[in-house]
């Protein structure tokens, strides 16, 4: 399927690489389908990747994945939260955070507090 998207136009995805929040994210509880895009002009995985809606172009979040921020990040995340993603071994788990990136990149901030968790075998979050 094609989408259009705020930062690299129109894409070509595969309904395999959809992930469904049945929540949606938080302050933005309507929009429930996304995919990870990565900017990768390099053969090195870029420390921000960009969690695109499917459906609405200017809905775009750049995330990171928290091990590149802290080796040892091992969030609490209640049992009732993780019980939309379904039956979930942990190494089928895939978890981002939401990065805020202000006008100056080295004033960048991620939230820890609230990570994303991914069933990678259903692709619902």
């Amino acid at each position: 399927m094609k989408i259009d998207t705020r930062y690299f136009g129109e894409v070509e995805i595969g309904e395999e690489k959809i992930l469904h929040f049945e929540q949606g994210l938080f302050g933005f509880e309507e929009y429930k389908d996304f995919t990870i895009l990565y900017d990768n002009e390099e053969d090195k995985e870029p420390f921000f990747s960009w969690l695109q809606c499917v459906t609405e172009k200017g809905l775009a979040f750049p995330i990171v994945n928290p091990f590149k921020v802290k080796e040892d990040y091992d969030p609490i995340v209640e049992d009732a939260l993780l019980e939309g993603i379904g039956e979930c071994a942990p190494e089928d788990m895939v978890v981002f955070l939401l990065a805020t990136v202000p006008g100056d990149p080295k004033k960048a901030t991620v939230n820890m507090k609230a990570p994303l968790v991914i069933n990678a075998q259903n692709r619902k979050g």
